[in-house]
């Protein structure tokens, strides 16, 4: 649902592989619980496994998350490092969207396009409950992987953010600081990383952005 409009166009350039995450699409459901660590560690392994040494990582949203995650365990994995709408804290995100998920409830999503797409390819499609509650268990867990460690990356990094996709965009400076960016670029070298914020735009409909988010990637990632 996220991917399908853009991988397209990347694979005219690039190799692209395309990770399904634990219990998503047709990777089947687990009961381990969902965690960071846990996620990057199996993009880790497929890496491995395919024996591609290092690779631009491009993450959207959770997947964001696992890509930081990913580059603060094994820094030499990552070539380059794109965040489309994601933060490597809960508290990257404004309350709104972290206090929304609280009262969420699987049913909520019965009747939804996520369902559909769910049913249409899933390995058990009798695990979707169970899916959609440990999802809402690890939306509501915090987590930090520490400024530090985000200051300690050395790979370029682009962050791309819907201006209003949730994220708390003070604190999005603050890691575009930590990354080496925020300098003016006319006295000081222009950054390694950088920083696109899309107008008009939430946090679902940022990835619908085919056009733009290709433009950032193919500029950044050439």
């Amino acid at each position: 649902m996220n991917w399908g409009q853009l991988i397209p166009e990347l694979l005219k350039t690039r190799k692209v592989i395309a990770i399904e995450m634990q219990g998503h699409g047709h990777t089947p459901y687990s009961d381990r619980k969902l965690d960071l660590a846990n996620m990057a560690s199996d993009v880790e392994c497929v890496m491995n496994y395919l024996k591609v040494d290092s690779a631009d990582i491009v993450g959207y949203s959770m997947g964001g998350s696992v890509a930081y995650q990913l580059t603060i365990q094994s820094p030499k994995r990552v070539s380059k490092l794109v965040i489309i709408s994601s933060t490597y804290k809960s508290s990257g995100w404004l309350p709104v969207v972290t206090n929304g998920f609280k009262g969420f409830k699987p049913e909520l999503f019965d009747n939804s396009p996520m369902k559909a797409a769910y049913d249409a390819i899933a390995p058990d499609k009798t695990k979707w409950t169970k899916f959609i509650e440990q999802m809402l268990a690890f939306v509501a867990t915090p987590f930090d992987m520490g400024d530090s460690n985000i200051a300690k990356i050395t790979s370029p990094v682009l962050i791309i953010s819907g201006d209003n996709d949730g994220l708390d965009k003070i604190e999005l400076a603050k890691t575009y600081q930590l990354l080496g960016g925020g300098v003016s670029a006319d006295m000081a070298p222009m950054p390694k990383s950088h920083l696109a914020i899309v107008p008009s735009q939430g946090h679902v409909s940022l990835m619908m952005q085919t056009k733009t988010i290709l433009g950032y990637l193919d500029d950044f990632l050439k």
